[in-house]
């Protein structure tokens, strides 16, 4: 089988394409033929060196991959051969509350993550991923759709009727947008040009904001709130747009902090956050537990997962260089068929 590895960090030029044998499934563990896999931001973070997760150097890369079974080894009970199956992001994490116990293994930072042709896993570490979607589109879930979700429910789920603010048009605040469409929550949508605001209003979102054009934006959710703030923002700039949103957040509102993908200023003013009135609660991405509860609402709303390009397997460095140029609205995917053998 052939797998691609990143030798060293800093540069798309260090993944390589490697062949190697396939592995066979252990206790408790099947072998998944890999069908599709997605990229995130985190992935980039790890090959640039900006990762929180203190990345090890030789592994396969990316956390997100969907598959079927074809092997089952001694005492694999949860799944059969021919289940279509994702992997979950954290690979210990099955529920309950992120601990430093749960948190470990994590795909393609501390272990092989999904950009093979082949993989075991630990049966415990996945999840049926709806029928409806296709591999593809069922490649772009166990990372950006559950942070978005978790995004949206966790701490205190959101009412019909209040706003949410998102992000850009990343994986993860495109999938907050249609969550928030779905719960039938307000939409401010922040972003870049006209052809992604016209994106994001087809998806759901109630009004969007040039941040371009308005540095300052929290000046226009306010007039868009008449005064008073959003009830959620789903902050996925961090050291960029921390302040801002800050300043957009309605007292009692809660900023959910994801990522950290804007470049600025990483210091937060006291007074800004004293007076805000807003919970800043850090979360990473969510539990199988959480995976299979979103999976049960995707059922219900038959969304759509917003993908922007898709690479066969043989263009997994051209896939990765349009990822890193920032050029996508949505997610960008690498697909098994048409790859190498």
């Amino acid at each position: 089988m052939y797998s691609y590895r990143l030798n060293h960090f800093g540069s798309i030029d260090h993944l390589h394409r490697v062949e190697e044998p396939r592995p066979r499934p252990g206790r408790k563990q099947v072998l998944i033929r890999v069908a599709a896999v997605s990229l995130n931001y985190r992935d980039l973070a790890i090959l640039h060196g900006k990762s929180t997760l203190a990345p090890q150097a030789g592994l396969i890369p990316l956390s997100d991959g969907v598959g079927y079974i074809v092997e089952c080894g001694e005492e694999a009970t949860r799944f059969a051969c021919g289940d279509r199956v994702a992997g979950i992001f954290f690979p210990q994490w099955l529920g309950g509350s992120l601990t430093r116990g749960n948190s470990g293994g994590a795909w393609g930072s501390r272990a092989d993550g999904w950009l093979t042709e082949y993989k075991v896993i630990d049966e415990a570490s996945l999840v049926h991923v709806p029928s409806y979607l296709s591999d593809e589109q069922a490649a772009t879930l166990p990372c950006a759709a559950v942070t978005g979700w978790n995004s949206l429910v966790q701490s205190r789920p959101l009412l019909p009727g209040e706003t949410v603010l998102t992000q850009g048009t990343g994986g993860v605040a495109l999938f907050a947008v249609q969550f928030a469409r779905q719960m039938g929550l307000k939409i401010i949508s922040l972003t870049s040009s006209d052809k992604k605001a016209a994106l994001l209003h087809q998806l759901g979102a109630t009004h969007t904001i040039n941040y371009r054009e308005h540095p300052d934006w929290h000046q226009q959710v306010r007039a868009l709130t008449n005064g008073e703030g959003v009830q959620r923002v789903v902050e996925i700039g961090g050291p960029g747009t921390l302040n801002n949103s800050l300043k957009s957040t309605a007292s009692g509102g809660e900023i959910a902090l994801l990522g950290f993908v804007a470049n600025g200023e990483q210091s937060v003013d006291f007074m800004t956050l004293f007076t805000s009135g807003a919970t800043v609660r850090s979360f990473s991405v969510g539990s199988r537990e959480d995976f299979e509860r979103m999976n049960l609402a995707l059922e219900q709303s038959l969304l759509q997962p917003v993908i922007d390009r898709v690479y066969a397997f043989s263009e997994t460095l051209e896939a990765w260089r349009y990822f890193d140029s920032q050029q996508h609205c949505g997610k960008v995917v690498i697909t098994m068929s048409g790859g190498l053998r």
